[in-house]
């Protein structure tokens, strides 16, 4: 007798047929219908054509208006460097220290300078009164004890520049030295920024400039920040680029925790367009795909893939999937399952 070895898609399909026929039947030998879907209730509306704000995304940066480059008023090597970069400090506080051993030399000269003309002029005005010497040598000497007085006091002023504080309230947003390192006047060792008070800047054609004017809301979109925020064109220059032929546009911003440098994008507004609109709470993930609910005439709702677009006011763009007149599911579409049957 010859045995037959059954390879493994034989196997398989075995194994298929046994499975079918289990399943197929209850125990009597009789078909099984397949379960109907549940009924879930949910809100079901109609889908229709809007009109919606169509922008012009321009690629902008923030900008601080008040961003300060402290500079030591005195050369000299930085003995401290007192705040780190993102620290807050208030106006006068201090910012770094200049080693002021020359300053204080100086200074300490000029002061016993000063003491022996003013002790000069004192004998000499005692003099004059007396009418010992004459009005020039009297004026003279007046002169020589005004410059003294002068010289003091720029020495003493030099020294005091040895310790830099900072002009305005903000955030130490660079720092541009280290202790040891040489300062020089009009170079600068810490920038302090203001981040009350941002700025976007953007530049844009002809074409966008002759849609938008002074006072105009235009929603911005910062690089880690969610959703548009609110701004307010606040100058626009009046010459393009000679090189790109753009214009600059600069937009007032207000929002905290917001930092020069960021991108963004300024969304500005140069048209209407129809668009289909459905509530963001429609939208579900089934298996990690994005979609909806159909509900189609006997009530049952089908998940459906749809491409999505921008939100506008809590409603999401649907650029392709759905069509106009359908029916979703806009509340309740959480709990849905294809082929459930819909109760509104």
């Amino acid at each position: 007798m010859r045995t037959t070895t059954m390879n493994k898609w034989q196997i398989g399909l075995l194994a298929g047929v046994l499975l079918g026929s289990l399943t197929g039947c209850d125990g009597g030998g009789q078909t099984q219908q397949a379960a109907p879907g549940k009924t879930v209730q949910a809100a079901i509306g109609v889908v229709q054509a809007s009109r919606v704000a169509e922008h012009y995304a321009a690629p902008a940066t923030l900008v601080a208006l008040e961003s300060v480059p402290v500079a030591s008023r005195i050369m000299g090597y930085i003995r401290a460097i007192d705040v780190v970069e993102g620290q807050t400090v208030k106006a006068g506080e201090r910012l770094f220290t200049i080693d002021a051993t020359d300053a204080r030399s100086q200074a300490d000269q000029a002061n016993a300078a000063l003491a022996d003309a003013k002790a000069n002029f004192e004998r000499y005005a005692n003099l004059y009164k007396d009418e010992a010497i004459s009005r020039q040598q009297y004026e003279k000497m007046k002169l020589a004890y005004d410059q003294a007085r002068a010289a003091a006091e720029a020495a003493n002023n030099q020294l005091r520049y040895a310790v830099v504080v900072s002009p305005i309230a903000g955030v130490v947003t660079q720092k541009l030295g280290n202790a040891g390192s040489l300062a020089t006047p009009g170079q600068p060792v810490v920038v302090v920024e203001n981040p009350a008070r941002l700025q976007v800047q953007t530049q844009v054609g002809e074409e966008v400039l002759r849609k938008i004017k002074l006072g105009d809301v235009v929603p911005v979109e910062v690089d880690g920040v969610s959703g548009a925020i609110e701004a307010r064109v606040a100058r626009i220059s009046p010459a393009a680029d000679p090189v790109s032929r753009t214009f600059l546009v600069k937009l007032d911003i207000a929002a905290p925790g917001l930092r020069s440098g960021l991108f963004a994008r300024a969304l500005f507004k140069v048209g209407e367009r129809d668009a289909l609109l459905v509530p963001k709470a429609a939208l579900v993930e089934r298996a990690g795909i994005t979609g909806l609910f159909v509900v189609d005439a006997q009530g049952v709702a089908h998940f459906r893939m749809v491409r999505t677009g921008a939100e506008h006011n809590g409603a999401v763009e649907i650029q392709a999937g759905l069509s106009a007149g359908e029916r979703i599911a806009v509340g309740g579409a959480d709990k849905l399952e294809s082929g459930d049957r819909v109760q509104g």
